[in-house]
C-alpha cells in the first residue's frame, strides 16, 4: 500500500523506508519552536531532566508573540526566562519586540520552515507549515523541552483524509472561507488524530496566504496536521527564503484515505463561524440581525499582507459604524512596514481603527482587545469557544479580513458584496 505526503515525510524522518497509520516512530526534527506561554514550561523540564545543551541551536526558534510588549509582571517574568534560556545556549531564531512576529506568519516568512521538512511547536497552530508541504504540529511544552536537548521526538504515524478541491474562488472569498466551510462539513473532531491531505484542481487556484490560513485551521478539526502539495506557488514563495536543500513529497497513486471530502471552491460563499465552536458555519449573509461591538483583524491566520489589503479595501474611504471598535494586527514587522509603506495604515487609521504592533493579544483572550459580558467581536483569529476573547458571556465570530471590515462599517455582521 502506498504512503500519503505525511506519511512519506515521517518514514524519511524517522529512517525507514515506509511507515503505515498506527505505527510508532522515533523521527528527527527539523525545527522546534515555542513562544513566550509555552517555552517558560519547557525550559523548566529541560532544566528538571539535567540537559546542559541544545541539539542544534540553528533548528530552534523561540518566539516572544503572544503577551510581548509584555503586558503584567507574570508576561515579563516568561519573556526574561525565555530570553535567559536564548542567550545561554546563542539561539539563532531568537525574535522579540521590535523583531518578531506572530511565530506562524513569521517562520515561514523567515525561511525556517521548507517543504518536507519535520517541525513542530508547542502551540496548537504549528500545523500552519503544512502550506509549505511541510509535516508539522503541535506539541506539549514537556515534548518541546526533551526535543530541544534530543532533536527528536515519537509520533503515532496518522490516518488521512483527503480534500479535493476543484472550482475557482467567487469574489470576496478566501482560504478562511474555504476552511470554515470544511469545519462546518466535518465537524471539530471529524478528523481527529488524522492528516488533512489537500489535493485536486482547485490547489491551483489557492495562493499561499490561503494555504496557510487553512493549514493553520486543520486543528480546529482536529486533526494531527493539514498539508498542501508543493507546487510552483509553494515554489515561488520559498525561492529567495529557504537556503538550504529541501525535498518536495508526494502522495502514491495508491496512498490510502480514511475517506475523501470533496469542495467546489466556486459554491464556497464568505463564511462566518458563529459562537461557540468553529464548525458552527453560516453565510455572512445571514447575520444581518447579529449587531457587533468589535473587530479583530490579524492573528497567525489572517495577519497576512493581503489580509492587511483585502481589509483596507473595504474600509478605504469609509468609517467604522457608531461604538464598533476596530483593532488592525499585522502579523510582523515586516508587514507592519509594509502597512505604512503602502498607505494601508492610514486607511485604518482614517476608519477608526487602532494599529498594533505584531502579537497574538486579543486573539487567546490576552490583551488588546478582551472583550466584557455580553459583547460580540467579528474577528479574523482561528478560535470561538466560550471565553476566548475574553468574558465567558462574550461572544465571537469567526471569519475573513473582508468581512469582518464590512461587519465593522455596517454595526452587524455583513456580506462584503452589500456594501457595493
Amino acid at each position: 500500500m502506498g504512503m500519503t505526503m505525511t506519511q512519506k515525510i515521517l518514514a524519511k524522518h524517522a529512517g525507514l523506508d515506509s511507515v503505515r497509520a498506527g505505527q510508532l516512530i522515533q523521527a528527527k526534527l527539523d525545527l522546534v519552536l515555542g513562544n513566550d506561554i509555552t517555552t517558560p514550561v519547557a525550559v523548566n523540564e529541560f532544566e528538571a531532566a539535567g540537559f546542559d545543551q541544545v541539539f542544534d541551536k540553528s533548528k530552534i526558534a523561540l518566539v516572544m508573540d503572544h503577551f510581548a510588549p509584555n503586558k503584567d509582571i507574570k508576561a515579563a517574568a516568561q519573556c526574561k526566562q525565555c530570553r535567559t534560556f536564548a542567550r545561554r545556549f546563542d539561539i539563532d531564531n531568537y525574535f522579540d519586540v521590535g523583531e518578531m512576529g506572530i511565530e506562524h506568519a513569521l517562520l515561514p516568512e523567515k525561511g525556517l520552515v521548507a517543504p518536507g521538512e519535520a517541525v513542530i511547536g508547542a502551540d496548537s497552530h504549528t500545523c500552519t507549515y503544512g502550506a509549505l508541504g511541510a509535516f508539522s504540529t503541535g506539541v506539549g511544552s514537556t515534548d518541546m523541552g526533551a526535543a530541544m536537548a534530543a532533536g527528536q521526538t515519537w509520533f503515532k504515524v496518522p490516518s488521512a483524509i483527503r480534500v479535493n478541491l476543484t472550482g475557482s474562488l467567487r469574489p470576496f472569498v478566501t482560504g478562511k472561507d474555504v476552511i470554515l466551510t470544511l469545519i462546518g462539513m466535518i465537524g471539530v473532531d471529524g478528523a481527529r488524530y488524522q492528516s488533512l491531505e489537500f489535493a485536486g484542481p482547485g490547489v491551483a487556484e489557492l495562493t499561499i496566504y490561503d494555504r496557510l490560513t487553512i493549514s493553520n485551521m486543520a486543528i480546529e478539526a482536529g486533526a494531527k496536521n493539514g498539508i498542501f502539495p508543493v507546487d510552483d506557488v509553494t515554489r515561488a514563495y520559498v525561492e529567495g527564503r529557504v537556503n538550504r536543500p529541501w525535498t518536495a513529497y508526494e502522495a502514491d497513486s495508491d496512498a490510502e484515505y480514511e475517506r475523501t471530502v470533496d469542495i467546489d471552491l466556486s459554491q464556497v460563499d464568505c463564511t462566518v463561524a458563529y459562537p461557540h465552536l468553529p464548525e458552527n458555519a453560516h453565510s455572512a449573509r445571514e447575520g444581518k440581525e447579529i449587531k457587533i461591538d468589535q473587530i479583530v483583524i490579524g492573528s497567525c491566520t489572517n495577519g497576512q499582507l493581503p489580509d492587511m489589503e483585502a481589509a483596507a479595501a473595504i474600509l478605504k474611504g469609509r468609517h467604522l459604524a457608531k461604538d464598533v471598535r476596530g483593532i488592525v494586527i499585522p502579523a510582523t514587522m515586516h508587514i507592519y512596514r509594509e502597512c505604512m509603506k503602502r498607505g494601508l495604515t492610514d486607511v485604518f487609521l482614517d476608519a477608526g481603527c487602532i494599529v498594533s504592533t505584531p502579537t497574538c493579544g486579543p486573539c487567546l483572550g490576552g490583551y488588546m482587545g478582551i472583550l466584557a459580558a455580553g459583547e460580540r467581536c467579528v474577528s479574523t483569529t482561528n478560535r470561538n469557544f466560550v471565553g476566548r476573547m475574553g468574558h465567558v458571556e462574550s461572544e465571537v465570530y469567526l471569519a475573513s479580513p473582508a468581512v469582518a471590515a464590512a461587519s465593522g462599517i455596517m454595526g452587524h455582521i455583513a456580506h462584503p458584496d452589500s456594501l457595493s
